[in-house]
This record gives C-alpha cells, structure tokens and sequence, in this order.
C-alpha cells in the first residue's frame, strides 16, 4: 500500500510517515497540494492520500477539489488538520474526502481512522 502525506509541517510529515511506516504503508511527501499534485500525476498509484487543510500555494481543499474533478476516485483522502469547526468537516466531505482526522493525534486514532477506511485491521 502506497500513501501520499502532504503537509507544510516537516515535522508532521515525519509523524505521519513513522506511523504509517510501521503499518508497512509506503510513503511519499509533499509540502503543498500543487506537489502533491504533481506528486500523484508523476508516480505509480497511490491507495491514500493525507491532507492537511492550510497550506502555502495550493491548500488541501482545493488540492481535494482538484483530484475529484480529475476523475481521481478510488485513492482514499483523510483530511488531517487542526480545523476542527463542524464547517470545515462538511466542506471537506462535500467535496469528496472520505475521512477527516484532527490534529493533534495519535496512533490509535490514526488507526482507527484507516481502519474506517478498509485500509488497516483496527
């Protein structure tokens, strides 16, 4: 399994990639939504996509709206980001995540969330 974390934070980049390293999750990085973008255009599929909502060029909702508009429907997208307000939820299901998980968290709730996903057994 393959998974795309796309976050301004190097740190929280480096959390997402250790936990999910350790559920044997492959992982790529990208620092804005434009890269990662490019990112999934210029490499072989990704099952998972971990999006942070604010960030610099491109944020993840719009990075979101652009994947669906692309037709990209079978990799899953997890919202991950400190926006926690019941409208930033909807939005972000509106327009086509399929899970959203607040910072700050951990592993168990990470895993919860991907095993909502099919993605991990809980």
């Amino acid at each position: 399994m393959r998974a795309l974390i796309v976050d301004d934070s190097r740190f929280v980049r480096g959390y997402l990639r250790g936990l999910l390293e350790e559920k044997g999750i492959e992982c790529e990085e990208a620092a804005d939504g434009q890269a990662g973008i490019d990112r999934l255009n210029g490499s072989p599929p990704f099952d998972l996509a971990l999006v942070d909502w604010n960030m610099p060029v491109m944020n993840g909702l719009e990075m979101l709206k652009s994947l669906r508009a692309q037709g990209v429907r079978t990799m899953k997208v997890m919202m991950v980001t400190t926006e926690a307000e019941n409208d930033f939820i909807l939005r972000a299901l509106d327009a086509g995540a399929d899970e959203y998980l607040m910072k700050p968290f951990d592993d168990e709730a990470l895993t919860e969330k991907l095993a909502m996903l099919g993605l991990v057994e809980a």
